[in-house]
């Protein structure tokens, strides 16, 4: 199996996915960048940072540039506008030019912040991806979508931006809790359904070894979820058409997210939007009966939820209507026509939301 990949769309961008089991390949890639800089920043968190900043800073060292670090607490509540400023602060302070750096160095918030960052100082500077959860490195490492939240809307602000490189140790995946791994699981799911069927067969046919978390079939799923969401980028870089498949889940998920607070993770609330889609698939004659209810229990499997409580389809519906993807004053929601092959759907009603939010609804279940 190839240890790289290579994204690419011509005068547009063009860069490597690696996968190593150890950080000792960074330096060496870095170098064949040929940075024109002599300063490269470390962003992470405050988790990610006790667990791997001393061994990537150490590798960073070899390539010749000087090492700054910019720590910042971890979860979604510090991916907003002020960790930004406080980061464009730092640059400053450290007099980071335009050919300098920033290496991002965790799981989505940090990649994503980074991203935004590094797309915004100085109007644009190169950055590189090192995701350290199964989240960051079969999703959202890889494609240049960066942004932070703004007052509870989700990626609100943000800007398309692609990495130089990403660099991915299949080794971190061995500290990662069962909330954080399961959180992975539901985007490479949704990988899986929007565009390979049978690369959903396969996660199927192999969850007890992707549980166990066994190296040779995580780098596998791992290598074919960046393989099919490289493609899509690769079509439509900015998301001006097919891109939005990659959206699946992420219309009703991002309400359930918001309304909750993020205390629930993003590839969970995910999870949760891909049945509300599935649901109306199914209503509308796309997917048979069984299909359905394998996308919905497939998620028991994987440790993902079929329920949320504490929140009402109205609610959720009046928040889908804040979602950045709505379209000419309508949701613009994915559809399953099948398993693999995803759709976008512009005539998705408010009834239908409702019914399918209704079916995921757990506290209509149990008053039953």
């Amino acid at each position: 199996m190839s240890k790289r990949i290579r994204v690419h769309r011509e005068g547009v961008f063009d860069y490597s996915i690696v996968w190593e089991n150890h950080f000792s390949g960074l330096s060496e890639e870095i170098k064949s960048l040929k940075p024109a800089g002599s300063r490269i920043c470390v962003v992470t968190d405050s988790r990610v940072g006790t667990l791997y900043q001393k061994a990537v800073c150490q590798e960073l060292e070899r390539t010749g540039l000087h090492v700054d670090v910019f720590v910042f607490p971890e979860g979604e509540a510090s991916k907003n506008l002020n960790t930004v400023q406080d980061l464009y602060r730092f640059l400053i302070e450290h007099r980071y030019t335009r050919k300098d750096l920033l290496a991002a160095l965790g799981g989505g918030v940090v990649g994503d912040l980074t991203g935004f960052a590094a797309a915004t100082y100085l109007r644009g500077v190169d950055f590189i991806q090192i995701p350290t959860t199964l989240l960051a490195q079969v999703d959202s490492s890889v494609g240049g979508k960066t942004g932070v939240d703004f007052d509870q809307y989700k990626n609100m602000v943000g800007a398309f931006h692609q990495p130089r490189l990403v660099y991915m140790n299949m080794e971190v995946l061995k500290t990662l809790d069962a909330d954080q791994f399961a959180s992975g699981m539901g985007e490479v799911l949704k990988t899986a359904l929007i565009r390979d069927g049978a690369f959903y067969e396969w996660i199927i046919n192999h969850m007890e070894p992707i549980m166990d978390r066994t190296g040779a079939v995580l780098a596998k799923m791992i290598q074919k979820c960046c393989q099919i969401k490289s493609s899509v980028v690769e079509s439509d870089p900015t998301e001006k058409g097919e891109r939005a498949i990659l959206n699946l889940g992420h219309t009703v998920g991002h309400a359930i997210e918001k309304l909750k607070d993020f205390q629930l993770l993003h590839g969970h609330c995910v999870a949760l939007g891909t049945v509300a889609a599935a649901y109306i698939s199914f209503r509308r004659g796309y997917l048979s009966t069984e299909e359905f209810y394998e996308i919905r229990d497939m998620n028991v499997g994987f440790d993902l939820p079929i329920f949320f409580d504490g929140l009402t389809a109205e609610e959720i519906l009046r928040a889908t209507k804040s979602d950045k993807k709505m379209a000419n004053g309508q949701i613009r929601f994915i559809l399953l026509k099948k398993i693999g092959q995803a759709v976008i759907d512009d005539a998705v009603t408010d009834a239908e939301i409702i019914e399918a939010v209704n079916f995921i609804n757990g506290d209509l279940i149990d008053g039953e």
